[in-house]
């Protein structure tokens, strides 16, 4: 399934519920379909999977998209054909209208672990106020003030999952390239805090593993892009890449292997935790 960030390199205008694509007023018609043939009605339907009948409503009128947990709970009580997961990869919203990030970011509120690897910025979880701003007001289009004040209160709010005191903690590791610290996003004063909290992070939470990928580096898994994978509590493993204005959530069991192959990759030839802390304090230092 098909993504749009709030949280990539530009901080991308997100919004309500998307107006229905044509893929997915499809879907629902199929699952109103099914679900008639069964002889359920959408509030008996809605209580079997744990959903109430105005959900189940809004993906029937292809004004909502079915998250994993839909569609697994539905796909049983609905014949269990497998037609919805084989339909669900090609389902979109109208492009632009929508933040498909906040399902990912529900993702991670549950997760055991959670790995990242990033090649474009400092990810939202480690960024600071004024980083945060200055990735987000420099890309265009031309953002509205209040819209923007939204986008980074709601990011800013979201490293405290990486607070040691949750139950259980959430295992993170990161790996970002050399190149996105060097780039001095913001200005001098505005990396010069950016560091001071990276440094800080990882002092504090024992749960953070941070690596930096060195600039030169002759051999290299992550050429492809950004990637991430997170560990629910039932220790099942999902996947979000991301482009530009874009992004995917993945859940094939196949895709997730060659994922964690490559992140396996990563972290042998990024630098190692404390290495990368040395150079963070010696990049710091020259400022």
């Amino acid at each position: 399934m098909a993504y749009v960030s709030t949280d990539g390199g530009t901080g991308a205008a997100g919004g309500a519920e998307p107006g229905a694509s044509d893929s997915l007023r499809t879907f629902g018609a199929v699952v109103q379909a099914l679900r008639e043939h069964t002889g359920l009605s959408r509030e008996e339907f809605g209580a079997r999977i744990g959903y109430s009948k105005h959900t189940v409503a809004s993906v029937e009128q292809g004004r909502r998209m079915p998250d994993l947990d839909f569609l697994e709970r539905a796909e049983p009580v609905l014949g269990g054909t497998g037609v919805l997961r084989k339909a669900a990869p090609h389902l979109s919203r109208q492009a632009g209208l929508a933040s498909w990030f906040r399902q990912w970011a529900r993702l991670e509120a549950t997760a055991i672990s959670l790995y990242t690897y990033e090649c474009r910025l400092v990810l939202g979880l480690l960024q600071t106020e004024a980083y945060a701003r200055a990735v987000s007001r420099d890309v265009p289009p031309l953002q509205d003030p209040e819209e923007l004040e939204q986008r980074i209160a709601a990011r800013l709010a979201r490293p405290e999952l990486l607070a040691v005191t949750r139950r259980p903690p959430t295992a993170f590791s990161f790996i970002v390239e050399q190149a996105v610290l060097d780039r001095w996003t913001g200005g001098e004063d505005v990396m010069c805090e950016l560091l001071d909290h990276l440094v800080g992070v990882i002092e504090r939470n024992w749960n953070v593993e941070f690596q930096v990928m060195p600039t030169r580096r002759p051999t290299h898994a992550g050429l492809d892009g950004p990637l991430q994978l997170a560990e629910t509590p039932d220790n099942r493993w999902l996947g979000y890449s991301e482009g530009q204005k874009n992004g995917r959530l993945i859940a094939d069991p196949k895709e997730i292997s060659v994922l964690q192959q490559r992140y396996a990759k990563l972290r042998s030839q990024a630098l190692t935790p404390e290495d990368s802390l040395g150079l963070l304090e010696r990049m710091r230092g020259a400022l």
